[in-house]
């Protein structure tokens, strides 16, 4: 567990001398920054009380294609520099090095979710008598579990390749496939089709948390995707050292 903090230390730290890491913050703060007052805008022009999905709505889409530019550099760039054959004979086990590359990811992501709390403030302060306090915490606990699933991926999308570019592009597809996957549910046979929508991303997240159901098994769907995402970037990791 040490070694696991002092890895996801080290990452969490490193976010904050990247300029990617800063170019990405500044575009999510700057995009539902112009979304969220161009509804407030059309909110008093034409008389209604916006809910909290006009921030969750926005920044579930944005995190969507942000995510994998903070995850691309996470294992690839240890593979390009070469320091990735240091950290396979130091004293640290290939899981460590996954799940702590992951968590200072998240962590990472967790801090701008945080920040991202000043809309919904906001927005309960204009709207009497408040927006939904339930469907706030849902949203957010659903963005949470979305965001760990989504890092695992690109943690364990990272460990495949040694270019960074190739490696946000990778887990760009990877998740755009999981997140579109439900759509043709309609078109195949109700078996296929139940099993598409169980491994679409989305709609473990519009179906329930984005409308104030937290359920058990959505809950477990995004646990499960996170644990099977940082075995596979394990597994990756362990291959490149018996190479």
């Amino acid at each position: 567990m040490r070694n696991i903090w002092i890895i996801a230390r080290k990452e969490y730290q490193q976010y904050f001398i990247s300029p990617v890491a800063y170019a990405v913050a500044f575009m999510i703060f700057l995009i539902i920054g112009i979304i969220f007052y161009a509804n407030i805008q059309a909110a008093i022009a034409q008389q209604f009380a916006p809910g909290i999905d006009i921030v969750v709505g926005p920044l579930v889409t944005i995190l969507l294609f942000t995510t994998p530019a903070i995850t691309m550099r996470m294992i690839s760039e240890e593979n390009r520099t070469g320091t990735m054959e240091l950290l396979l004979t130091a004293p640290v086990r290939d899981s460590e090095l996954i799940v702590g590359k992951w968590l200072g990811g998240f962590l990472f992501i967790v801090t701008l979710l945080i920040i991202t709390w000043i809309y919904p403030l906001v927005l309960n302060m204009l709207v009497k008598p408040g927006i939904d306090q339930g469907v706030l915490i849902s949203s957010y606990l659903g963005l949470l579990l979305l965001m760990a699933a989504i890092i695992a991926i690109g943690v364990a999308t990272s460990s495949l390749f040694s270019n960074q570019i190739a490696a946000f592009f990778a887990c760009l597809g990877i998740l755009l496939i999981f997140w579109l996957i439900g759509l043709p549910a309609q078109a195949v046979g109700s078996t296929a089709g139940g099993l598409l929508n169980y491994l679409d991303l989305s709609q473990h997240f519009y179906n329930s948390f984005y409308v104030g159901v937290i359920d058990l098994k959505d809950v477990i769907y995004y646990l499960s995707v996170t644990c099977l995402a940082l075995f596979l970037g394990t597994i990756s990791i362990e291959t490149r050292r018996w190479r």
